[in-house]
Parts: C-alpha cells; sequence; structure tokens
C-alpha cells in the first residue's frame, strides 16, 4: 500500500518544511479563533451575558497573545533561513 505524500511530507513537495508550515498554521488558527470569538463576545453582550462575554474575551486575549508569540518564532526562524 502506497503512503500518501501528505502524510509524508518533510518539505521536498511545497517547499516548506513541516516545523515552519506547523507554525504558519498555528498563528493563522489563533488568528481565525480571534476573530470568531468577537462575534462571540457580541452574541453575549446582546443576551446581557457578562459572564460568558468575560470568558470570550480572555480566550480572545489568549488567542492573540498566541498568535504574537506564534509569529515572534516565525520571523526569527525565517530570518535565519
Amino acid at each position: 500500500m502506497a503512503v500518501r505524500s501528505s502524510q509524508t511530507e518533510t518539505g521536498g513537495v511545497t517547499g516548506t518544511q513541516d516545523k515552519d508550515y506547523n507554525l504558519i498554521w498555528y498563528v493563522e488558527a489563533c488568528l481565525n479563533n480571534a476573530l470568531r470569538l468577537e462575534s462571540y463576545i457580541q452574541d453575549a453582550e446582546r443576551a446581557k451575558d457578562t459572564e460568558v462575554a468575560d470568558l470570550f474575551r480572555k480566550a480572545q486575549a489568549d488567542s492573540r497573545k498566541g498568535a504574537e508569540m506564534g509569529k515572534g518564532l516565525l520571523r526569527a526562524r525565517l530570518n535565519e533561513g
């Protein structure tokens, strides 16, 4: 049985090593999460549910922090190469 290239890709096909690709994916996921949480915060505020809105604000701040940390690592690694 042949192994699919998506399971063994290490940069030969895409030109981007897995660790770098994974870091790019992580930053994008964090940023997308921060955007999505904004609409959840607005929903909670419309429902006057401050407890849920506060939870989503904290999660949004964590997502932003993750994105910033990931961008910093990515920036440093791309400058090395």
